[in-house]
């Protein structure tokens, strides 16, 4: 089931860093579509979903990537400026 049917992104790959952030709590993700994390831990953002779920952020924590709540990060540096509006894909909700 897709989150959004569209996403912001940094490039059209949706493959550079847009921001880095802190998280501010510990995360544990419904499924293995998130990415879970613990309080402190620094988490990287590739794309940010608009309309449906903009409460979801992709991003990645370690080796690890997936979906988290954006209300969880403290944004603490910024990568690129300019977003891109892309439509997501199905390959965008399945579990890696």
């Amino acid at each position: 089931r897709r989150f959004a049917e569209r996403k912001r992104c940094a490039d059209l790959e949706c493959s550079m860093l847009m921001c880095r952030g802190k998280a501010m709590r510990d995360f544990k993700g419904p499924d293995c579509r998130f990415v879970n994390f613990k309080k402190g831990e620094a988490v990287y953002v590739y794309y940010k979903l608009i309309g449906k779920s903009t409460e979801l952020w992709a991003g990645s924590v370690g080796s690890d990537f997936g979906y988290f709540p954006k209300d969880l990060l403290e944004i603490n540096h910024n990568y690129s400026n300019e977003e891109l509006e892309l439509p997501t894909d199905e390959t965008d909700f399945v579990c890696f």
